[in-house]
């Protein structure tokens, strides 16, 4: 049967290029186009279009909202909701916290009320989305009717109308527009709007312009209760927002800064201790706040571990592949499983800038041991923590606007955006610059950057059971959560 069906094709194909050779050339030529363009158009559709970064803006408050240790506690003893031994607990987790004396406070704190409100909600996120997405197009000679798609990320915040309507009102964009309004995402909700705008802009047939808006609001969030894990979020955030153009139009990527290679995002909340690092929550006197776990600089590194895992294949060159095959099959044929398992990939041979989640310094020193990193590869994430403080998803967008006050990017090169999120996520963007880097006159590194690097404190030293280093604020492991 097999030998009768193999003889019926090759006569069939004998057949067919008989009847080819059989027709005039006039006839034969365009049958010949018609399938080789049949051919490059299945290539180009199964191919995705590149997306670009067209631009981004940072936010840079007015100087009136800088706040340092001396406001700090003026605030802590004029609002009376503290005790002496919580605003102890307080100053001691400032001073341990990488932040700088400019970081950038919310509104209600210089009010003189000392009460958080949705107005001063409402104020805070109006202040900093408002001037950036205007910033932002502005540069990037967009209007906003032509932007299709429009991603809002702000994790403590949702009001109804949503912020995205917020903007859609304030700029005047068309019915026409998409909005996505993204929630509890924590610090990785930058990279994943990226991500999300990035797919949009993919699967609609006109694609166009996309932006991506990343925020954090702390006047809600503000706590004001005892419980030292709830209270470690107002020692360490601090305000900021960053906006983002992104594009599929071909004629726009001479004009555009980045092209984006790939993203990943992988989710760990299948493990309790990873759900449970940080929650949104209240103590036992009814405050609402954010609890911090001493279990998050061990889940980071655990979901950071699982994440490259995925991440190194696509990403490093092959020699480098191989050359951590062979390190860790040597550990294990030496009789030392332990060592072989602490064994990562070199991603500093796939890469020549990375942006790294720098929610805390004892997260950055982790991150730091975890992969081998250098002072010089941490020194953007550490100086944006001590410029501006945490300022959650929009994080990675002020090391990035660091590296282009500094001039380093080069055509070429290759970047690394790694955020991690409560649930717990982590979640990476890959560019490619497309050009030399400068940095715009929006820039709000610019009249600050000449002091960076800063002498600053130095690596955590303390160890955590599980090896690596301790989070700034260990010494509450004997203090329950509610």
């Amino acid at each position: 049967m097999a030998a009768t069906t193999t003889t019926m094709s090759s006569s069939m194909a004998a057949s067919l290029v008989t009847s080819l050779r059989s027709l005039p050339a006039h006839a034969l030529v365009p049958l010949v186009a018609s399938a080789l363009l049949f051919v490059v158009a299945v290539v180009l559709r199964r191919r995705r279009r590149p997306v670009y970064l067209l631009n981004y803006s940072c936010h840079l408050p007015d100087v009136d909202r800088k706040v340092n240790l001396e406001v700090c506690e003026y605030f802590g003893q004029r609002c009376r909701h503290y005790s002496d031994d919580t605003a102890d607990f307080m100053r001691l987790i400032y001073r341990k916290s990488g932040l700088g004396q400019e970081t950038y406070a919310p509104p209600f704190i210089f009010s003189g009320e000392f009460q958080k409100t949705q107005a001063f909600a409402v104020q805070e996120a109006e202040e900093g989305l408002f001037a950036t997405v205007a910033h932002l197009l502005a540069k990037s000679d967009v209007r906003p009717r032509d932007v299709g798609f429009v991603v809002v990320a702000c994790s403590m915040f949702s009001p109804a109308p949503s912020l995205a309507s917020m903007i859609v009102r304030r700029f005047g964009m068309p019915p026409g527009t998409r909005t996505y309004s993204l929630a509890g995402m924590g610090c990785s909700a930058g990279t994943v709007g990226i991500d999300m705008a990035a797919r949009a802009l993919r699967v609609s047939r006109r694609g166009g312009y996309a932006l991506v808006v990343v925020t954090e609001n702390m006047s809600l969030n503000w706590y004001f209760g005892e419980n030292k894990h709830m209270l470690v979020t107002n020692c360490i955030f601090r305000v900021g927002s960053a906006a983002a153009l992104v594009t599929d139009v071909a004629a726009r990527r001479g004009d555009a800064k980045y092209e984006l290679v790939r993203t990943l995002r992988t989710h760990h909340g299948g493990d309790d201790a990873a759900y449970n690092a940080a929650v949104q929550m209240e103590d036992e006197e009814g405050n609402v706040g954010v609890a911090l776990t001493k279990d998050l600089v061990r889940v980071a590194g655990a979901g950071l571990r699982q994440h490259i895992a995925t991440l190194a294949p696509h990403v490093l060159p092959v020699s480098e592949l191989l050359r951590y095959v062979w390190r860790v099959a040597r550990a294990y044929v030496t009789g030392n499983p332990k060592a072989a398992a602490a064994i990562v990939p070199d991603f500093q041979r796939a890469f020549e800038h990375m942006c790294i989640h720098s929610g805390g310094k004892a997260v950055i020193d982790a991150v730091a041991k975890l992969m081998a990193f250098g002072p010089q590869v941490v020194e953007p994430a550490r100086a944006t923590l001590h410029r501006f403080g945490n300022t959650s998803s929009s994080l990675v967008f002020y090391e990035l606007a660091y590296f282009e006050a500094k001039r380093r990017v080069r055509a070429g090169d290759r970047l690394w955006m790694l955020a991690f999120g409560t649930g717990f996520k982590a979640c990476s963007n890959i560019w490619r610059a497309l050009r030399d880097s400068a940095p715009d006159a929006d820039n709000p590194w610019n009249a600050c950057a000449h002091r960076y690097p800063a002498a600053l404190p130095p690596p955590s030293t303390r160890r955590s059971s599980g090896g690596a280093p301790a989070m700034d604020f260990t010494h509450l492991k004997n203090d329950k959560l509610p």
